[in-house]
């Protein structure tokens, strides 16, 4: 039984950087978010690089468990993209995403970053809406992109948010 008044609680979270140590609990929180979801040697391979960086997010008051959702990014030459970003489900509509943009946006502010883009589901309106409330603009769109088994092929929407105004 779900009881209504509990489910609308903050809920705090605590965010820090993504290690490559974090590897395991990223793919699979990775393999809960996107049908092709990343292994743990892929996500060791970029988290090795110097020009990626991430945050894992944890529930506050859980420990050092396993993150809960995370955030991983490249910048090079100025400009960044979100490689990808993932929330647990039960852990989706929390504000969650919005922190580990934020967390982001921060970072790039901080290495005077001129622009972000990033790649969504055009399908995914959650996703959509919260690019769009960060000031993203639809700036291309690539075709058939995403091909998940047993469904139509979707599009992906490129946005793009100028860091520097």
């Amino acid at each position: 039984m779900r009881i209504p008044f509990l489910s609308s609680l903050r809920r705090e979270y605590a965010l820090q950087p993504l290690s490559p140590e974090e590897s395991g609990a990223a793919a699979a929180l990775h393999r809960e978010g996107f049908s092709r979801p990343w292994t743990d040697e892929e996500f060791i391979s970029l988290l090795g690089q110097d020009t990626v960086f991430g945050f894992a997010a944890r529930a506050v008051g859980r420990g050092r468990g396993n993150p809960v959702g995370f955030v991983l990014a490249r910048l090079a030459a100025g400009e960044a993209e979100i490689l990808t970003i993932v929330v647990a489900r039960a852990h989706r509509r929390y504000g969650l995403g919005w922190q580990l943009m934020d967390a982001v946006l921060r970072e790039l502010h901080a290495r005077r970053a001129e622009a972000l883009f990033l790649e969504v589901d055009e399908t995914n309106p959650a996703a959509v809406g919260l690019y769009r409330r960060l000031g993203f603009v639809e700036v291309g769109k690539r075709p058939n992109y995403y091909q998940t088994p047993g469904q139509a092929p979707t599009s992906a929407l490129v946005m793009r948010r100028d860091l520097r105004r």
